[in-house]
């Protein structure tokens, strides 16, 4: 996986609440096997009328700030487990995600597929919202290392909270047999330190 690296971004709001995995990718699209190409769909039903024509009107359309960060409603990745999910929203480009709340699957898979999921408090989340709907192109800073989130302005500087083990993964870019491999010498040394 890419390293998650400190930037600076837009963020991109859709203030809905209880976005399901299918409405982030429709089931129709998960017949391919790899990781490639699912940023085209994502939220194809919101994005797209019937005609296969964009709609002017929904977010990810109208709003041209090349964000890394997508900013959502409560209780993101609800419904099925589908690391497609996860996939498209990382294809499209986004990073991160922030939400006040995530439905357990869809959090970790994101973690697991090098999207970084940042839970803030409900108020904090609708400060945001207005923050960006007053300046679209408010920049955001986001910080692993330090676990901060925050306005270049200064407006807004949050601490959001992971787990080590998703947060070394992120930082070097490991998914869970490249995490294993990187403690080999821990292991080994454990395994003889209990030798018959």
């Amino acid at each position: 996986m890419e390293k998650f690296k400190s930037f600076d971004s837009t963020v991109m709001p859709l203030n809905i609440e209880n976005i399901d995995t299918d409405q982030i990718i429709p089931a129709r699209f998960l017949k391919a096997t790899t990781r490639d190409g699912f940023g085209d769909n994502l939220f194809r039903d919101w994005r797209y009328d019937s005609d296969n024509k964009l709609i002017g009107e929904f977010e990810l359309n109208r709003i041209k700030n090349n964000s890394k960060i997508l900013l959502a409603g409560r209780n993101f990745g609800c419904g099925s487990s589908r690391e497609h999910a996860a996939w498209a929203i990382y294809d499209y480009g986004f990073k991160v995600v922030i939400s006040s709340f995530f439905a357990d699957i869809f959090k970790n898979n994101a973690l697991n597929n090098g999207l970084l999921v940042i839970k803030l408090e409900d108020k904090v989340v609708d400060r945001i919202f207005k923050k960006v709907s007053d300046e679209e192109n408010t920049l955001f800073h986001v910080d692993l290392e330090s676990q901060i989130f925050n306005s270049l302005n200064g407006e807004i500087y949050e601490k959001f909270d992971i787990n080590e083990y998703n947060k070394t993964c992120l930082i070097n870019g490991y998914d869970n047999i490249d995490y294993l491999l990187s403690q080999k010498d821990k292991i080994l040394n454990f395994e003889k330190k209990y030798e018959k």
